[in-house]
């Protein structure tokens, strides 16, 4: 299966990927290198929350093909740090629990190397109108 378009510059620039995307379900893939370690040599914070909050985000923003494109933003993201995030590459999971007409909720978790639960979060979300 061949990888989405993630259609975000500043995720390209960290080297993610939307591996899978479908109604209420997103994962991302992020490479964790020394560009995105701390001063203790693990996953930045910072790295974790952004990538929860992207799948989080998609999870809620897929269309159909042939449809137009949905967009939005983040109204707050609430993070919890479980472990230290040390490996090759970090994916995250982002599950749709709810929408509305404007504003929708999920939740993601961060996961190393596809065994160790680092991090999760919840977000609600508002749908963008576009141009």
């Amino acid at each position: 299966m061949s990888d989405f378009p993630i259609d975000n510059p500043f995720l390209e620039s960290l080297g993610v990927r939307l591996t899978q995307w479908r109604d209420g379900y997103a994962e991302l893939l992020m490479p964790i290198d020394a560009s995105k370690l701390n001063r203790q040599g693990v996953l930045q914070g910072g790295a974790i929350a952004t990538l929860l909050d992207a799948a989080a985000g998609y999870a809620g923003l897929y269309a159909q093909p042939g449809q137009p494109a949905r967009h939005g933003f983040t109204l707050s993201l609430t993070t919890n740090y479980l472990d230290k995030g040390l490996g090759a590459t970090v994916a995250a999971k982002g599950f749709l629990e709810r929408s509305g007409r404007s504003i929708f909720f999920s939740r993601a978790e961060a996961w190393v190397d596809g065994k160790l639960l680092i991090a999760s979060a919840q977000g609600t979300f508002k749908y963008s109108k576009t141009a």
